[in-house]
């Protein structure tokens, strides 16, 4: 593991697929990483009560504009407390996926946030423990690995 400014990058599950955990799209069909095959994919994990999560969620955003970002709520509650929160923070290119029964972190065995790259052949690249600012330099290389 390597310690990065803000998080801890874990490259121990680099070559694993992801779980087949389903989760919730935005219009609450259920769906799962398997789903976005074919294009490097950065899982988040996050929710609304979590300090660090809500304060990566501006430059996650701004990742998404570029690239295939999943940012899975674990809040309890789901789209009750994800929409008013997406709303108000004015997150523009994030879609509130929801898990609301937090079965990707307990398959993932991870605390929150935890982001996870994907290649385009669904093989995790590295896993990202803790907050992060997702436009740094440092950032960006680690996302450039998925390519």
């Amino acid at each position: 593991m390597i310690v990065d400014t803000i998080g801890t990058l874990d490259r121990s599950h680099k070559g694993e697929k992801a779980p087949g955990v389903p989760f919730q799209t935005p219009a609450g069909t259920k769906t799962s990483i398997a789903d976005f095959a074919g294009k490097p994919v950065l899982l988040n994990l996050w929710a609304t009560w979590c300090g660090p999560c809500v304060a990566e969620m501006p430059t996650l955003d701004a990742v998404a504009g570029r690239m295939t970002v999943v940012a899975v709520s674990q809040d309890l509650e789901g789209a009750a407390k994800v929409t008013p929160f997406f709303a108000r923070t004015g997150v523009k290119n994030l879609k509130p996926y929801l898990d609301p029964d937090v079965a990707l972190s307990t398959a993932y065995q991870v605390s929150l946030p935890t982001s996870i790259l994907y290649d385009s052949s669904g093989k995790e690249v590295w896993r990202m423990t803790g907050g992060m600012d997702w436009t740094s330099e440092t950032a960006k290389q680690l996302l450039a690995e998925a390519a």
